[in-house]
Protein backbone atom coordinates (compact mmCIF):
# COMPACT_ATOMS: atom_id res chain seq x y z
CA UNK A 1 0.00 0.00 0.00
CA UNK A 2 3.15 2.79 0.63
CA UNK A 3 4.32 1.82 -2.50
CA UNK A 4 1.53 2.26 -4.44
CA UNK A 5 0.44 5.82 -2.52
CA UNK A 6 3.99 6.99 -3.12
CA UNK A 7 3.66 6.04 -7.05
CA UNK A 8 0.30 7.68 -7.58
CA UNK A 9 1.74 10.48 -5.47
CA UNK A 10 4.84 11.42 -7.52
CA UNK A 11 2.36 10.90 -10.83
CA UNK A 12 0.30 13.33 -9.73
CA UNK A 13 2.66 15.69 -8.97
CA UNK A 14 4.43 14.88 -12.44
CA UNK A 15 1.12 15.44 -13.89
CA UNK A 16 0.66 19.01 -11.62
CA UNK A 17 3.98 19.96 -12.53
CA UNK A 18 3.80 19.10 -16.45
CA UNK A 19 0.52 21.24 -16.66
CA UNK A 20 2.24 24.66 -15.10
CA UNK A 21 5.58 23.36 -17.33
CA UNK A 22 3.51 23.84 -20.43
CA UNK A 23 2.01 26.50 -19.09
CA UNK A 24 5.00 28.15 -18.95
CA UNK A 25 6.26 27.04 -22.22
CA UNK A 26 3.00 28.05 -23.66
CA UNK A 27 3.06 31.64 -22.08
CA UNK A 28 3.91 34.42 -24.66
CA UNK A 29 6.65 37.07 -23.91
CA UNK A 30 3.40 39.93 -23.79
CA UNK A 31 1.62 38.11 -20.91
CA UNK A 32 4.75 37.04 -18.93
CA UNK A 33 3.86 40.29 -16.85
CA UNK A 34 0.76 40.38 -17.36
CA UNK A 35 -2.51 39.97 -15.02
CA UNK A 36 -3.77 37.15 -14.26
CA UNK A 37 -5.94 37.59 -11.22
CA UNK A 38 -4.44 39.77 -8.53
CA UNK A 39 -0.89 38.62 -9.74
CA UNK A 40 1.06 38.60 -12.72
CA UNK A 41 1.69 35.77 -14.82
CA UNK A 42 5.20 35.30 -13.54
CA UNK A 43 4.09 35.98 -9.88
CA UNK A 44 1.67 33.30 -9.93
CA UNK A 45 4.33 30.73 -11.41
CA UNK A 46 6.88 31.59 -8.72
CA UNK A 47 4.13 31.25 -6.20
CA UNK A 48 3.37 28.10 -7.13
CA UNK A 49 6.73 26.86 -6.85
CA UNK A 50 7.51 28.40 -4.37
CA UNK A 51 4.23 26.77 -2.15
CA UNK A 52 5.08 23.51 -3.68
CA UNK A 53 8.62 24.08 -2.53
CA UNK A 54 7.30 24.84 1.18
CA UNK A 55 5.17 22.28 1.51
CA UNK A 56 7.60 19.35 0.29
CA UNK A 57 9.53 20.34 3.52
CA UNK A 58 9.16 19.27 6.49
CA UNK A 59 8.77 22.34 8.06
CA UNK A 60 8.78 26.25 7.56
CA UNK A 61 12.61 25.71 9.03
CA UNK A 62 13.48 23.70 5.86
CA UNK A 63 13.34 26.35 3.31
CA UNK A 64 15.70 28.93 3.55
CA UNK A 65 18.40 26.85 4.32
CA UNK A 66 18.49 24.80 0.95
CA UNK A 67 21.47 25.19 -1.37
CA UNK A 68 19.51 25.78 -3.91
CA UNK A 69 18.02 29.02 -2.01
CA UNK A 70 21.70 30.26 -1.29
CA UNK A 71 22.34 30.13 -4.42
CA UNK A 72 20.06 31.93 -5.81
CA UNK A 73 19.39 34.04 -2.89
CA UNK A 74 19.16 37.12 -5.77
CA UNK A 75 16.01 35.33 -6.98
CA UNK A 76 14.23 34.81 -3.36
CA UNK A 77 15.03 38.32 -1.98
CA UNK A 78 13.32 39.11 1.24
CA UNK A 79 10.94 35.68 0.86
CA UNK A 80 8.17 38.40 0.15
CA UNK A 81 5.87 34.75 -0.54
CA UNK A 82 6.09 34.53 3.53
CA UNK A 83 4.79 37.89 4.30
CA UNK A 84 1.22 38.82 4.46
CA UNK A 85 0.83 41.58 1.58
CA UNK A 86 0.31 41.44 -2.39
CA UNK A 87 4.28 40.23 -4.45
CA UNK A 88 6.09 42.97 -6.36
CA UNK A 89 8.70 40.84 -7.65
CA UNK A 90 9.13 39.66 -11.01
CA UNK A 91 10.54 36.78 -12.38
CA UNK A 92 12.73 35.70 -15.73
CA UNK A 93 11.10 32.64 -17.58
CA UNK A 94 14.11 31.04 -18.02
CA UNK A 95 14.57 30.70 -14.04
CA UNK A 96 11.28 29.74 -13.03
CA UNK A 97 12.16 26.87 -15.41
CA UNK A 98 14.65 25.99 -13.62
CA UNK A 99 12.93 26.19 -10.56
CA UNK A 100 10.51 23.75 -11.75
CA UNK A 101 13.23 21.50 -12.33
CA UNK A 102 14.62 21.62 -8.86
CA UNK A 103 10.72 21.50 -7.53
CA UNK A 104 10.21 17.65 -9.75
CA UNK A 105 13.19 16.81 -8.24
CA UNK A 106 12.81 17.32 -4.77
CA UNK A 107 9.55 16.04 -4.98
CA UNK A 108 11.02 12.64 -6.11
CA UNK A 109 13.09 12.45 -3.39
CA UNK A 110 11.14 13.41 -0.91
CA UNK A 111 7.90 11.23 -1.73
CA UNK A 112 10.59 8.09 -2.46
CA UNK A 113 12.00 9.13 0.92
CA UNK A 114 8.25 8.89 2.63
CA UNK A 115 7.76 5.88 5.17
CA UNK A 116 4.16 4.42 6.62
CA UNK A 117 5.35 6.45 9.77
CA UNK A 118 5.99 10.14 8.19
CA UNK A 119 2.96 10.28 6.20
CA UNK A 120 0.84 9.42 8.98
CA UNK A 121 2.96 12.13 10.93
CA UNK A 122 1.30 16.06 11.32
CA UNK A 123 2.64 17.79 9.35
CA UNK A 124 4.99 20.90 11.16
CA UNK A 125 3.21 24.04 9.19
CA UNK A 126 1.17 27.16 10.31
CA UNK A 127 -2.25 26.63 10.37
CA UNK A 128 -2.27 23.28 8.70
CA UNK A 129 -3.70 20.55 10.47
CA UNK A 130 -2.77 17.96 8.23
CA UNK A 131 -1.01 14.72 7.71
CA UNK A 132 2.32 14.30 5.70
CA UNK A 133 0.40 12.31 3.51
CA UNK A 134 -2.83 14.92 3.09
CA UNK A 135 -0.11 17.49 2.97
CA UNK A 136 0.84 16.13 -0.53
CA UNK A 137 -2.49 16.14 -2.08
CA UNK A 138 -2.84 19.31 -0.83
CA UNK A 139 -0.02 20.67 -2.52
CA UNK A 140 -0.86 18.84 -5.84
CA UNK A 141 -4.04 20.78 -5.30
CA UNK A 142 -2.15 23.65 -4.95
CA UNK A 143 -0.29 23.52 -8.26
CA UNK A 144 -3.45 22.50 -10.04
CA UNK A 145 -5.41 25.64 -8.83
CA UNK A 146 -2.69 28.09 -10.35
CA UNK A 147 -2.21 26.55 -13.28
CA UNK A 148 -5.55 26.30 -13.84
CA UNK A 149 -5.63 30.02 -13.59
CA UNK A 150 -2.86 30.65 -15.61
CA UNK A 151 -4.71 28.02 -18.60
CA UNK A 152 -7.71 30.70 -18.25
CA UNK A 153 -5.43 33.23 -19.56
CA UNK A 154 -3.78 31.71 -22.20
CA UNK A 155 -6.89 30.19 -23.26
CA UNK A 156 -8.61 33.55 -23.04
CA UNK A 157 -6.41 36.25 -24.05
CA UNK A 158 -4.22 34.14 -26.36
CA UNK A 159 -6.69 31.12 -27.82
CA UNK A 160 -3.74 28.76 -26.53
CA UNK A 161 -4.30 25.36 -25.08
CA UNK A 162 -2.88 23.61 -22.78
CA UNK A 163 -3.01 19.84 -22.58
CA UNK A 164 -4.51 17.38 -19.91
CA UNK A 165 -1.25 15.48 -18.30
CA UNK A 166 -2.06 11.93 -17.09
CA UNK A 167 0.65 11.37 -14.75
CA UNK A 168 4.33 11.06 -15.31
CA UNK A 169 6.41 14.11 -16.63
CA UNK A 170 6.22 15.40 -19.80
CA UNK A 171 7.36 18.61 -21.03
CA UNK A 172 4.71 21.41 -22.44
Amino acid sequence: MLDTFKQLTTNQFEAALSTLNACIDKCPEAAWNAPVANYKFCQVVFHTLFYADYYLGVSEDDLRPQAFHRENAHVFRDYEELEPRPPVLLYEKPWTKTYLQYCRKKCHDVVTAETAETLAAATKFPRKSFSRAEIHVYNIRHIQHHAAQLILRLRLDYQIDVPWFRSGWQEG
